[in-house]
Formats: structure tokens, sequence, C-alpha cells
């Protein structure tokens, strides 16, 4: 098993428009999902830091595409949130635009990790953005965070539903996840580990 200290992390850049991603021969995780998901939060449990990719109280505030560097040696990339109603039509172009060109090179991802809410529905948004990763050919997985929520039996009726929304391919594994106790963190870095 490789040895990575997550703890060493460092922001890098923010990219706003196509054209500015970093392509090298760097491995890249790529972390997807809405604007309310708790995405930065599932980020900042695997370096363990609190603070490390902001937390909003505003949804739809990440607009660029962020990266930051693991130990020296591999990129997590964290894209815009989306499906945030309040955003204007112009910053939703804005952010397609982005996502179009980031998505139409697959080699920028080594894997994908796709961020739902246990507790809901998938959106038609988690859908499109489930599709754009299969689309590539790349290997991808689910996180459901906030499964701290969930009673016994919500959590064993959302995840299959979860799967079924997205109607995924037997090899896209779900990762049941809590941002806030921990659940699921060592078997997604043991997943990010095969990637990198």
């Amino acid at each position: 098993m490789k040895k990575i200290n997550f703890n060493n992390s460092t922001f890098v850049t923010s990219v706003a428009q196509p054209g500015g991603f970093l392509d090298g021969n760097t491995s890249n995780i790529v972390f997807a999902g809405k604007s309310n998901v708790g995405k930065s939060s599932v980020i900042n449990k695997l370096v363990n830091r609190k603070n490390f990719a902001r937390v909003s109280s505003v949804p739809g505030k990440t607009v660029h595409v962020n990266y930051f560097s693991i130990d020296d040696k591999f990129y997590f990339i964290d894209l815009p949130g989306y499906g945030y109603a309040k955003v204007s039509t112009s910053e939703k172009e804005r952010w397609n635009r982005l996502m179009e060109s980031f998505f139409e090179n697959p080699e920028r991802i080594d894997l994908g990790v796709l961020i739902v809410d246990a507790r809901h529905k998938p959106t038609a948004d988690d859908i499109k953005m489930n599709e754009w990763f299969a689309f590539t050919g790349r290997p991808y997985v689910i996180v459901a965070n906030k499964c701290d929520k969930l009673n016994k039996t919500e959590f064993n009726n959302n995840i299959p539903m979860i799967r079924d929304i997205l109607n995924l391919e037997d090899s896209v594994e779900i990762i049941p996840f809590s941002a806030l106790n921990g659940l699921g963190k060592n078997q997604l870095i043991n997943l990010i580990l095969e990637y990198v």
C-alpha cells in the first residue's frame, strides 16, 4: 500500500475559464456534487483539516475548479457545485462551459468522486453529472454523504435507490459516508490509493 500523508495538503490554484486546467503527469482525483451536499466537508475529512476546502454558508459559492496538492504526489480537483437555484443564468452557462471543457479530456480524471445526499433521491443535476463521469469511461465512485442522518431502515432503502436512479453499472461502487463521524473515510482513501 502506498504511503500518502493526506495531512500534507496545500491549495494550488483556482481555474475560472476553460484553458487554465493543469494538464500534466500528476494523478487527479476529481470531486463533484451539488452545492449543499457537503463536498468541502468530505474533502476536509479526507485530509484531516477543518477548513481546508472552504465550507460555505452560501450554496453555489464554489464557482472555480480548485486544485489541491496531496503530499506533493497527486491532485484533489474540486469541481464547482451545481444545482443551486439562485445562481444567475449567465453563471449557469459559464459553469456549463467550464464543465464541458473539463470533461472533454477524460485523461484529466484518474478517479471521479460523485458526492450525493444519502437522504434524498438523486436530482436531475446529479443524474447529468453521473452521465458525464460515465461518458468519460474513467473509473468513478458514488459517495453517499450525510449517512449519519439516516436511521437503519432509511439507510437500507436509500443506498439501493441511489444506485437505481443513477442507473449505475455494477462496477460503480457506492460508499456510504459521513463527514461528521468518519463513516466510509478509510474505504474511500483505500480506493483513492489504487489510482494514484
